[in-house]
């Protein structure tokens, strides 16, 4: 029997319209449900347009107004994106309710084929959104939006990831077109770096092809200036003047530097991708960093497929990098003697599999470090400057 595609008010959403926007480059797809009609309706906005799907939204609530004797309250949502939290901003100050939407967390089909369309994913879209706004448990998973101060503040730490691995890319490929000709590489980063491969020779006594050095000149080129801007990002940063959210975060990294083996990347970056948040509880922190467990449980079947990676990538990265850190820096903290315990004689599988459990304890006593003060048993702190 084939489900009917229109769908039924319920009492709790009489007095609410209920916007679901689905964004795209060309154009946005509007899935309302009004209180004063019984069915959906789909509206397209150009892409971008704010102020037509404020008109539209205000036209709607107008028409219902007239048929209820009362305006009624608008709630929206879209999925987070390409797209950002700017429209999240601009209907809050509209005065409109929105929620932006985690996408992989929104339930859809299980069939192995199914259709997929921006009318479909915005049916579903509502309905999740109606759903939770009736208080149905884990429907879905809302994003936590941070404010514009703190969005703005995180771009340094995320601007210096890509500026470091272009920085190892350029590297790579200068030693990748020198070990062809089998020729020492020296110091790329240096500037007068040309200057000493003029002089060198291979094995025959002759210098860099024309065509290979022109290659490396460029590539020496783009690397000197990746290394320009990583300098200047790191002044402008020492030199900025900080906003109240910026000078938050910055007070959370300086309480993290005081932990022996986390330097001033590891801490900004953990600070301005996920401590600047509220976590309630500890399986908070582990679920936004992706590190909590996947159980597969089906009658006889009982297997474990590993973290999620549901949460924050760059977060994630950096915790399993200062998990091999802390081992080597934190040699007496609990977390060190409880991962030589259980990996002793073990091999290296195991202990990768391992770190990635205690990933997942340090993060979270990170933050009961950041929250109550408490530190790692065992950890030592730096000594403090004179």
């Amino acid at each position: 029997m084939q489900a009917s595609n229109r769908s039924t008010p319920i009492a709790n959403d009489l007095s609410t319209i209920f916007v679901a926007i689905e964004l795209s480059r060309k154009s946005w797809l509007v899935t309302m449900h009004s209180p004063d009609k019984d069915r959906m309706s789909r509206h397209k906005v150009e892409s971008g347009d704010h102020a037509g799907l404020l008109a539209l939204i205000e036209r709607i609530r107008e028409r219902a107004a007239r048929a209820l004797g009362a305006a009624p309250a608008v709630v929206s949502c879209y999925e987070a994106g390409y797209d950002g939290f700017w429209l999240h901003r601009l209907l809050l100050a509209a005065g409109i309710t929105n929620h932006v939407f985690d996408p992989a967390s929104i339930m859809v089909d299980q069939r192995a084929r199914r259709a997929k369309t921006d009318r479909i994913d915005g049916e579903q879209m509502l309905r999740t959104l109606m759903a939770y706004c009736r208080g149905e448990p884990r429907v879905v998973r809302v994003v936590r939006v941070p404010s514009a101060e703190q969005e703005d503040a995180r771009r340094a730490s995320r601007e210096r990831d890509r500026l470091v691995k272009e920085q190892t890319a350029h590297t790579t490929r200068i030693k990748a077109l020198l070990r062809l000709l089998g020729m020492a590489v020296g110091n790329p980063h240096r500037r007068d770096w040309l200057s000493w491969l003029s002089a060198q020779r291979d094995w025959q006594g002759q210098a860099v092809p024309p065509r290979i050095k022109a290659e490396l000149e460029r590539e020496h080129a783009r690397l000197m200036l990746v290394r320009q801007q990583l300098d200047a990002l790191a002044q402008a940063a020492a030199e900025a003047e900080l906003t109240p959210a910026a000078a938050e975060m910055a007070q959370r990294s300086d309480l993290l530097l005081r932990l022996k083996s986390l330097g001033p990347v590891f801490a900004t970056t953990l600070t301005n991708e996920a401590f600047y948040k509220d976590f309630r509880n500890r399986r908070e922190v582990a679920s936004y960093f992706g590190l909590t467990p996947s159980p597969w449980q089906s009658g006889g079947t009982d297997r474990e497929q590993g973290i999620s990676k549901a949460g924050n990538r760059r977060a994630r990265e950096k915790t399993i990098e200062l998990a091999w850190l802390w081992l080597r820096h934190q040699p007496d903290s609990a977390l060190t003697q409880w991962f030589r315990q259980r990996t002793l004689n073990a091999s290296k599988r195991i202990k990768r599999i391992a770190i990635v459990a205690l990933a997942r304890k340090l993060i979270v006593a990170l933050w009961r470090f950041l929250t109550t003060g408490l530190v790692p048993a065992g950890a030592v702190l730096k000594a403090a400057k004179a």
